[in-house]
């Protein structure tokens, strides 16, 4: 396997993070939930960002160590963002942890 075959590869912390977050949506966000977003009474879906957030620690991925962040890379941010798009969950995630993070950034 050659350097850049094993860039590809997700890290054990990676897959780690890509499985607590799919434990969460599995628990919080199924998709029978997220279809009834479309019906007359919609599942509340108002905890599973603030449970990702705080306990899961997103919200601070992208954020440095140093400002008390995780630190963290963007392959991070996209395993988290390919686990919210398997379970479709209606979370604030790319706003709020990615792109406002990066604009207050710099």
């Amino acid at each position: 396997m050659s350097a850049h075959t094993a860039d590809l590869l997700y890290s054990d912390t990676e897959e780690a993070l890509r499985a607590g977050v799919r434990q969460l949506f599995a628990e919080r966000c199924p998709h029978e939930g997220v279809a009834s977003l479309y019906n007359a009474e919609p599942h509340d879906f108002s905890g599973v960002w603030r449970t990702l957030a705080t306990e899961l620690g997103v919200a601070g991925l992208l954020v440095p160590e140093s400002l008390g962040g995780a630190g963290a890379s963007a392959r991070a941010a996209a395993v988290v963002m390919e686990e919210i798009g398997r379970a479709v969950a209606p979370v604030p995630f790319l706003s709020s942890a990615v792109l406002a993070t990066i604009a207050l950034l710099r």
